[in-house]
């Protein structure tokens, strides 16, 4: 079979539009098909109704502590954008490479994928993995499952190295968080006769306040020193959109909101997530003292724990040899690298692009990112050999 170059590996993986919303099975057929073809170790995690999978590789000797390579194959959707060109076809034009994904995260797969197979053909002593998830972008759900197969299937790694774009530079801590669709149910009256309904606008307010003054309170507290590398440095509590009501006059019978919580790490996300549920039981009680019907629904919708910088931790030391990044890099947002830390894994984030081309229209990733992050795995696979 046909060694392909990392460039040819994107070409096909960005022309499978992997939407989370969708199946991704069609690229985990042909990348599986691939890998096997030229000898590698390959084994699947199926989602419950069998319409996605996770990919995992494994090149090299079969032995304890190899270098984990972790991507997702999902992408944002391109409804409503207005692409300059096809989203699903990489388009090369002033020194970037547009398409869905080539940033976020394809064009750190694609290297992935390349490395395995050179590091096959060319021989390893310590073991490189491929570890390939699925609905990273809602909320990072697939990795969890997938890790735990990997120690099922495959002798542990050691490191893991997350390729989410970060220009290249070492990520040694990242937020963590979780989120809430919040229902109110109030009962309708005419609002002349207010005491006597539950406006769920009104009592959702109360619970958005709640919000505000726990913002107000973590935010009047001196950051530690972990929170002290972020911006901002604490741990922030969101809501972002509203909806309910029938009319002015008529008290609410429905209020919804969606709350977003992004943790520091080394802080509980659980026990955030605690406060807020036991306010919201408070108020869901008061409610249903004035009419049973009454209440607060919570439904929590994700929860990705953060990413706690490591005491000489191996990923770092690794990748900082690679790189020869010492500086110390932190970010807000979230991946996959806090589920292989709880799951025993030394980990940090290091990839090619600038996350703030991630989910934008006419997504792209710097040739030079490209050519960087190549340059990053053949060193890999020298350390390796």
């Amino acid at each position: 079979m046909e060694e392909l170059t990392p460039r040819k590996v994107l070409e096909r993986l960005v022309a499978f539009p992997t939407v989370s919303r969708d199946s991704n099975l069609a690229l985990v057929d042909w990348l599986e098909s691939y890998l096997v073809g030229h000898g590698i170790e390959c084994h699947r995690h199926w989602n419950e109704d069998r319409q996605k999978a996770a990919l995992m590789a494994h090149a090299g000797p079969r032995i304890e502590g190899a270098v984990v390579l972790s991507g997702h194959s999902d992408v944002v959707p391109v409804d409503g954008q207005a692409w300059t060109t096809d989203p699903w076809t990489v388009t090369e034009r002033d020194g970037r490479l547009y398409g869905r994904g080539t940033c976020d995260m394809k064009g750190y797969v694609a290297l992935a994928v390349w490395a395995l197979v050179r590091g096959h053909k060319q021989g390893l002593r310590r073991p490189v993995q491929l570890a390939l998830s699925y609905d990273e972008e809602v909320g990072c759900t697939g990795a969890p499952p997938m890790i735990e197969t990997m120690g099922q299937v495959l002798p542990k790694g050691s490191a893991a190295l997350i390729g989410e774009p970060s220009l290249m530079k070492i990520i040694t801590g990242h937020k963590g968080g979780t989120g809430f669709h919040v229902h109110v149910k109030g009962f309708e009256v005419h609002s002349s006769l207010l005491p006597y309904g539950v406006s769920a606008i009104m009592e959702g307010a109360r619970l958005i306040s709640w919000v505000n003054d726990r913002n107000a309170e973590i935010q009047a507290q001196a950051p530690g020193p972990v929170a002290a590398n972020f911006y901002p440095p604490f741990t922030t509590l969101h809501v972002g959109m509203i909806e309910g009501g029938t009319a002015h006059n008529i008290t609410a019978g429905d209020c919804r909101f969606a709350v977003e919580m992004r943790v520091v790490p080394g802080e509980d996300v659980d026990a955030h997530a605690a406060a807020f549920v036991a306010e919201a039981e408070r108020l869901d009680a008061a409610m249903k003292a004035v009419r049973p019907e009454a209440g607060i629904h919570l439904a929590r919708f994700f929860g990705v724990p953060g990413l706690v910088p490591e005491d000489q931790g191996e990923a770092e030391a690794l990748a900082r040899r690679l790189t020869g990044d010492n500086a110390v890099g932190v970010v807000s947002y979230g991946t996959e690298a806090g589920q292989f830390q709880e799951a025993g894994y030394s980990a940090i984030v290091c990839g090619p692009g600038d996350i703030a081309q991630a989910h934008q229209v006419d997504e792209y990733l710097a040739v030079s990112e490209f050519e960087a992050g190549q340059r990053f795995m053949e060193r890999l696979l020298a350390e390796c050999a």
